[in-house]
């Protein structure tokens, strides 16, 4: 699932595809987003996904350990980030 079907999603639904709620999911992207910074600072290519599809595909996978219909979903952004 994309992060801009995701934030249409109610409270309770998203936290059942990510395991944490909508606050502490923004909050885990404003914490990644300053590590990005740091990191991006020296230099470096721009992501190819941005940090909320990055962090979403993370969550979602760990909550779903096993389930190989998540990956198939990203599989073209994987397929990109391999390029």
């Amino acid at each position: 699932m994309k992060f801009d079907q995701s934030k249409e999603l109610k409270d309770e639904k998203f936290r059942r595809l990510t395991g944490v709620r909508k606050g502490t999911f923004s909050k885990m992207v404003d914490i990644l987003r300053k590590a990005d910074d740091l990191n991006k600072s020296k230099g470096g290519r721009k992501n190819k996904l941005n940090v909320e599809e990055q962090l979403l595909m993370v969550l979602e996978y760990s909550t779903n350990v096993g389930n190989r219909y998540i990956i198939c979903q990203y599989e073209k952004s994987i397929k990109k980030i391999d390029k």
